[in-house]
């Protein structure tokens, strides 16, 4: 890839007002065509976004618009073309993540020398390497690694579960764990279960997809279902934990803002020897019943000050689904704010 000295402003103004135009030549015309989008929406997005215009001609990408904002698009569309020429796909949050990421580290110019910041942390599968998408999640990674429990709690679409899930692979990939426990309310208000049909795991499947996605996401479906037999995945509804004592295991609570504070208080004390704890919710989708409160909410306000637990908070600013989830949550949290002073 080759990229042309930026352009001398063009106008005789500030340097941050300053029109700079930057040229970007990428040599694999296949891989330029993935990391422009299905009709340029990659690069619409870089233009929305970062506030430049990006003007694409065959394998060609002229970049114009402030200095700090060229360096930035600049910056993204080269670190995606490296993953692109790695063989990975490229959605559409890969490209929001690579831009909040150059948003965070700013100019370029900022990147090199001992001032650098830090790249967004990773976590390294076998299948493939999971990368921080916003601040927070690079935060909330950070403090996967070094708590024995940590909570993420935030909206939907900000990663929490999934980053969870991939933090339990990796350590169980790596035999730090092993077992992986995987636990959640099975119903909005109790743990009703027998009238559904099946065996415990049928019981409960529809209630735990969102983990399923994540796990045969970031691992073989082989390996995943050879786990489930074995017991090395174990799936066990929150009512079923009581009694147990969890050791050398990665334990996930997820929507555990529809736990009660007694099934709270049941499953963080269940922690054993060598194990990690992960809960996961949504303060703002409490489901239990009027008046009830939510255990998460009175864990995380009980346990703020304790050594060894993390919390990361995350905003509608770190939703990584389709933009538009981010403006609905936004709008949600401006119309109806008690949402939030549910946590």
């Amino acid at each position: 890839m080759r990229t042309s000295d930026p352009v001398i402003p063009t106008a005789a103004t500030s340097e941050e007002t300053a029109t700079t135009q930057v040229v970007l030549a990428f040599e694999d015309n296949k891989l330029a065509s993935i990391l422009f989008g299905q009709y340029g929406q990659n690069l619409a997005l870089i233009e929305r976004r970062l506030g430049v215009v990006a003007d694409q001609r065959g394998n060609h990408v002229t970049l114009e618009g402030s200095r700090s904002g060229c360096e930035q698009a600049r910056h993204v569309l080269e670190g995606l073309y490296e993953q692109t020429k790695r063989g990975r796909d490229l959605s559409q949050g890969d490209v929001e993540g690579a831009i909040r990421q150059a948003i965070a580290q700013g100019s370029l110019f900022d990147y090199a020398g001992e001032g650098a910041r830090p790249s967004f942390e990773e976590i390294n599968l076998r299948k493939r390497p999971v990368r921080a998408r916003t601040a927070a999640q690079s935060a909330y990674i950070r403090a996967l690694k070094r708590h024995s429990l940590v909570f993420g709690t935030g909206p939907a679409g900000t990663g929490k579960t999934w980053l969870a899930v991939a933090q339990a692979v990796q350590m169980f990939e790596r035999k730090e764990v092993d077992r992986i426990i995987l636990s959640r309310p099975a119903v909005e208000a109790g743990e009703r279960l027998g009238f559904l049909p099946g065996d415990m795991r049928e019981k409960v499947d529809p209630y735990l997809r969102p983990i399923y996605d994540a796990l045969y996401d970031l691992m073989d479906a082989r390996i995943v279902e050879r786990a489930l037999q074995a017991g090395e995945i174990e799936i066990a509804p929150l009512a079923f934990m009581r009694g147990r004592t969890l050791a050398n295991a990665c334990v996930i609570l997820d929507e555990a803002q529809n736990t009660t504070s007694m099934q709270m208080k049941m499953f963080l004390t269940r922690l054993g020897e060598n194990s990690r704890m992960i809960v996961t919710g949504d303060p703002s989708q409490v489901d239990l019943p009027g008046g009830q409160m939510s255990g998460l909410a009175e864990a995380i306000r009980l346990l703020k000050d304790v050594e060894g637990i993390g919390h990361v908070a995350f905003g509608h600013e770190d939703v990584i689904r389709h933009e538009l989830v981010a403006r609905i949550v936004a709008a949600y949290d401006r119309v109806i704010p008690e949402t939030k002073s549910k946590a």
